[in-house]
Parts: C-alpha cells; sequence; structure tokens
C-alpha cells in the first residue's frame, strides 16, 4: 500500500512539474497614450510588439494592456479595482504621471494615487512595477525634480519596482516622434518593445 501511494505521488510530480513550469504570467499594463499607441494602429504599438515576441519565443506572459490615452493617475483609481478583479494579473506595470505633469497637478497627489494603484494592485496579489516618468521642464526645475523624484519615493515606500522610463530612448531623436513632439512614431515602436522586453524580463526575474 506505501508503495502505491509514493508511485502516485511520483507520478503526479512528474506530471504538474510541466504545468507549473508554463504557467502562464499576465501582466496588465496600466498606462496612458504612451502605451495605447496613440496616432497608431494597435498592431504597431510597442505592446502588441511585445506580445508578438513574446509568442514567437513560446513564452507563456500574456500582456493585457488597458492603458487609455489621456489617463491621469486619478482616473487609474477610479477604475483599478474593477480591473484587478476581471482580469487578476501576476504583475502590474504602472505607467502613468505625464498627463499629472503636464496640466501641473498637485505633487501630493500625484504620489498619493500612485501609491493606491500599488496598494490596490499588491493587496490583489500582483507584482507590481511602476515606470518613472519624466516630463518636459515647462514648469520649472523645482516642480519637474519634485516629479521625478516621487516615482522613487513611492517604490520604496510600497515596496514596489522602479522601472526606467522608455521615452528616454526616443524623445530626443525628432525621426521618431510624431508631429506633436510627445508621441514615438511607428518607427520607434520596435525599440521600446526592445527596450522593454528587456527591462520587464529583469523585473520578472526578481
Amino acid at each position: 500500500m506505501k508503495y502505491y501511494f509514493l508511485k502516485l505521488l511520483f507520478i503526479l510530480v512528474i506530471v504538474m512539474a510541466p504545468l507549473s513550469a508554463n504557467a502562464k504570467q499576465k501582466l496588465m499594463i496600466v498606462g496612458d497614450s504612451l502605451s495605447a499607441a496613440y496616432g497608431l494602429k494597435q498592431d504597431d504599438g510597442w505592446v502588441k510588439l511585445l506580445q508578438n515576441k513574446y509568442e514567437t519565443e513560446q513564452n507563456p506572459i500574456e500582456i493585457i494592456n488597458v492603458s487609455v490615452s489621456g489617463q491621469t493617475t486619478g482616473n487609474a483609481v477610479a477604475k483599478i479595482s474593477q480591473q484587478l478583479k476581471t482580469i487578476s494579473p501576476t504583475h502590474v506595470l504602472i505607467e502613468l504621471g505625464g498627463n499629472d505633469g503636464l496640466r501641473g497637478f498637485p505633487i501630493k497627489r500625484l504620489k498619493a494615487n500612485l501609491t493606491q494603484l500599488v496598494q490596490s494592485s499588491q493587496q490583489a496579489g500582483a507584482n507590481v512595477a511602476v515606470m518613472e516618468i519624466q516630463i518636459p521642464p515647462n514648469l520649472g526645475p523645482r516642480y519637474t525634480s519634485m516629479f521625478t523624484e516621487s516615482y522613487q519615493q513611492v517604490t520604496e515606500q510600497t515596496g514596489s519596482y522602479l522601472m526606467p522610463y522608455f521615452m528616454l530612448e526616443v524623445a530626443d531623436k525628432p525621426e521618431l516622434m510624431q508631429n506633436d513632439n510627445l508621441h514615438p512614431n511607428k518607427e520607434a515602436q520596435p525599440l521600446i518593445r526592445d527596450f522593454m522586453y528587456q527591462e520587464i524580463n529583469q523585473w520578472l526575474a526578481k
């Protein structure tokens, strides 16, 4: 009888091991126009290109993109609970704050909203990364500095992961930007895809 149970246990381990190894990770991206393929076809945006790369590699990562053009951190806070309940992601990447900064919203509000987004996601069982957004210096060096520093402060306080800003790769190259000089064009998307592929893989490996 004991031999039978040991044999059964061995079989279960063998069967379950590959299932566990291939368990799909669900990455929910909560972003704004930069992740929503503004001005482009969805298939040309970096998020879709990254999903295609994972599928080509047979890497079991599913990306669910809930990014919306013009979205602020406050907009996202109002929707995050339902999104987490519906999607049940294993990982959440927050790419937000640019629209808050361009409108000169108070830094205190930005930090509070980012903190709520992170904590809501963590409470839902997800690992969380926050992208360190940077804005033009139009509102002065003090505001700009406080804005950028708030991302490190939030990640340190919440134990979340601080991810570099993908726009630093393309923003200073006019040939990679749309006519508004705010959004990356089609040619920039594969570059962002490759940058995010490396950054996301480093994050998931932690």
